[in-house]
This record gives C-alpha cells, sequence and structure tokens, in this order.
C-alpha cells in the first residue's frame, strides 16, 4: 500500500481548505487594494468595490440570479437567520407559520425554536425513515398539505450536512409558488457540488457559504429573490446600510473575491469531479463492508440523485463512534455536524430517520473533497480496520462501550 501523509481530512462537510488558486485572487486585497469598498472618494475604494462587482457577478451568474439579489454575509449560519427571522419579523401581520423539516441544519432549527417562543407557530415535517433508499427524503405533498392561510415562509435545505441527502426541491418549489408562500433553501453543502440553479429550484432564498466549496470562511451570502416577486426582509444587524440595507459591515473584500473564485473553480470542474468523488466514496463503502463488517449505511442510497457524491455515514457495530475516532487520530473525520458536535449531542439527523440509540452512537460521516486520493482512501480502510479490531476485541458483555448522556 502506498504510503500516505497523516492525519488524512475526510471531514470537508465540515470545512475545505482553500484552494491555492483562491488564495491567489485574494492576496492582492489584503495589502496593495485593501480599501473599503463603501469608501466613494478615492481610488482604494473604488478598487475594493470593483472587486465586489465583479464576485456579486460571478456568483449571481453560477446560480442564475442577478447580481443585486446576492447579499454577503459572514456565512450560511447568518444567512439562514436573516432569511427565516427576516421574513417572520417583516410578515407578521399576514401570517405567523413557518414550515421546515426535523433534520435542517441547527442554524436552521434554532432561529425556528426563538420564533416559536415569541408565539410563531412552527411546523417540522418528518422524513421518510430507514432502512428505506430515500431515507431523510420529503415528499412534496408533505409541504402541501402542511401550507395553511397564515403560512408565510417554508424552509427545506437542499442537501443535508449529515446524510448528503438531496430534497426534491423543484417540485417543493412549484407548490410553494402556486401557494404564494416563500420557500428558503440552505444550499451550503449543495453548491458547487451539484447544479443549483435558483429558477429551476423555485426557491426566493437561497444560503450559502464560501468555507464549503474551497474557499475562505467568515464568508458566505444570501440570495434575495427581487425580480418578478419582490421579497421583502427585515435586516438583522443595524449600522451602516450595506447590501441594499439588508446587512450593515464593512464588506470583506478579500473573502467575497476568494468565494467567488472558489465557486468558479467548482462549476469549471463539476463534471469530472462529482463522479470522481462518487466512485471514491463508493470504494470507501465497500471496502469498510469488505474489511470491518457490520457496517450499515445511514440514510439515502448511494445514487446521484439522492445522495452528495462525496457523502458517506455509516454505523459501525460494536463500535461507539467518538472511541474509534480517538482510537484512529490518523483520520480526521466527525460523527455528525460540526455544530452539533460541538455541542456534544447526538445527531437529531440520524435520530429523525428512525435509528435505534446505539446505531447513532456508531455513526461516522466521511466528507470526500478535492484533495482526497485512492491513495487515502485505501489508507484509510487499513487504518480502521485495525482500530476497530482492536475496539471489538475490548468490548464483550461485562465490558459494553461507552454510553453518551
Amino acid at each position: 500500500m502506498t504510503r500516505v501523509a497523516t492525519p488524512i481530512y475526510m471531514d470537508n462537510h465540515a470545512t475545505t481548505p482553500v484552494d491555492a488558486r483562491v488564495v491567489d485572487a485574494m492576496l492582492p486585497y489584503f495589502t496593495g487594494q485593501f480599501g473599503n469598498a463603501a469608501s466613494t472618494t478615492h481610488a482604494y475604494g473604488w478598487q475594493a468595490k470593483e472587486a465586489v462587482d465583479r464576485a456579486r457577478q460571478t456568483i449571481a451568474a453560477a446560480i442564475g440570479a442577478q447580481p443585486d439579489e446576492i447579499v454577503f454575509t459572514s456565512g450560511a449560519t447568518e444567512s439562514n437567520n436573516l432569511a427565516i427571522r427576516g421574513v417572520a419579523d417583516q410578515a407578521r401581520r399576514r401570517g405567523n407559520h413557518v414550515i421546515s423539516v426535523a433534520t435542517e441544519h441547527p442554524s436552521v432549527l434554532d432561529p425556528l425554536k426563538k420564533l416559536a417562543a415569541r408565539g410563531c407557530e412552527v411546523t417540522l415535517l418528518p422524513v421518510c425513515q430507514s432502512p428505506n433508499p430515500h431515507a431523510g427524503h420529503i415528499a412534496p405533498e408533505q409541504v402541501a398539505e402542511a401550507i395553511r392561510d397564515d403560512t408565510i415562509l417554508v424552509s427545506v435545505m437542499l442537501a443535508n450536512n449529515e446524510i448528503g441527502l438531496i430534497q426534491p426541491l423543484p417540485e417543493i418549489g412549484q407548490i410553494c409558488a402556486d401557494k404564494g408562500v416563500l420557500l428558503h433553501t440552505d444550499a451550503a453543502q449543495a453548491l458547487g457540488k451539484i447544479p443549483v440553479n435558483v429558477d429551476q429550484l423555485g426557491v426566493d432564498l437561497l444560503s450559502f457559504s464560501g468555507h464549503k466549496i474551497y474557499g475562505p470562511k467568515g464568508i458566505g451570502g444570501l440570495y434575495v429573490r427581487r425580480h418578478r416577486r419582490r421579497v421583502r426582509l427585515e435586516p438583522q444587524m443595524l449600522g451602516g446600510r450595506h447590501e441594499g440595507g439588508l446587512r450593515s459591515g464593512t464588506l470583506n473584500t478579500p473573502g467575497i473575491v476568494g468565494m467567488a473564485r472558489a465557486l468558479e473553480l467548482c462549476l469549471d470542474e463539476i463534471d469530472a469531479e462529482a463522479p470522481r468523488l462518487a466512485a471514491l466514496r463508493n470504494r470507501l463503502f465497500d471496502g469498510l463492508r469488505e474489511t470491518i463488517g457490520d457496517v450499515a449505511l445511514n440514510g439515502p442510497a448511494l445514487l446521484p440523485e439522492l445522495r452528495l457524491p462525496g457523502n458517506l455515514n455509516v454505523s459501525i457495530g460494536q463500535v461507539d463512534g467518538e472511541t474509534l475516532l480517538l482510537s484512529a487520530q490518523e483520520v480526521a473525520l466527525s460523527t455528525g455536524s460540526a455544530c452539533s458536535s460541538a455541542r456534544s449531542e447526538p445527531s437529531h439527523v440520524l435520530e429523525a430517520l428512525g435509528l435505534d440509540p446505539l446505531r447513532v452512537q456508531s455513526s461516522l460521516r466521511f466528507g470526500l473533497g478535492r484533495f482526497n486520493t485512492a491513495e487515502e482512501v485505501e489508507a484509510v480502510l487499513h487504518i480502521l480496520a485495525k482500530a476497530v479490531s482492536r475496539l471489538r476485541k475490548m468490548t464483550s458483555p461485562l465490558n459494553p462501550p461507552p454510553s453518551r448522556r
């Protein structure tokens, strides 16, 4: 087996390394062209504004939007908050009901909890249960049945950050449009990995982040539909009326430039990269079943129409997931969402699939990305097989795996 450098990084759903080509695009805006894009009286500001305008055009074109529909934020978490709370604050007189899904990211679920605490009614749709090949999926009919006269917003993640499930947004978008209800999607995991077009999806609001697409951290955006049907939001950050009055704060020019370049590279390479990652992911899954055994797939079937190409979530029998990661530190993985892991909670996504607690506890999430290789996959299989064998030998009926509380 070819030797590879360790630790091997396979946690690309949490964050991606910044591509060197992206760094090259950003560097001038830290030093020589360091101006504030809101400074309108000198060349430094003009240069920064021109760079931001070009980036805005690039991002808008990539998702089928217009440049004035892109609002720059610090990332998808802020974008999700602006979309959900911004609609609710603006629309309280027209309605008080929001629909979402039980498997959404915490940056959607937590704002919804905040809205519910102040009197907003929130409906969380259940998802298709495991072991169905569509596990994690919601049917468009569920959305149609849940919409009421006072529904102001539907929020459905395009691609799930833990199980890679791709939701049927075009069908949901048509339902929402027919009923006059706004549709928001968290596309942080989908953008750059699968085709994303706001008109084809039928969305009115779309959140994204730079650090999921080999761009920098701390920069993201929100698509806000302004043409044909204008979406009105109540801003959540005040103090400067930047970004059309929707998001105050000095623009992160290097980050914006880097995010646009990163997205450009993703789209240039997507036709080759998607099948490459799917092949690596499939080899990884087959290898885990061959070398380790008692490995169960969590989430939908490994099909391109159902799941992100680089996503794999499995449960390994007789082994606690966190214990395994501590025993195999040559591999960088996670047991679920980075945000959920920070709170030491079991995966609400896997629980929503109907998995039993032991299976949730034994789960691992692999996120393969641009810089992963076939040699790394083989090395990971070798490393995990050794670690699992060692841990299973230590486990007996008198010495069960630790339970998380």
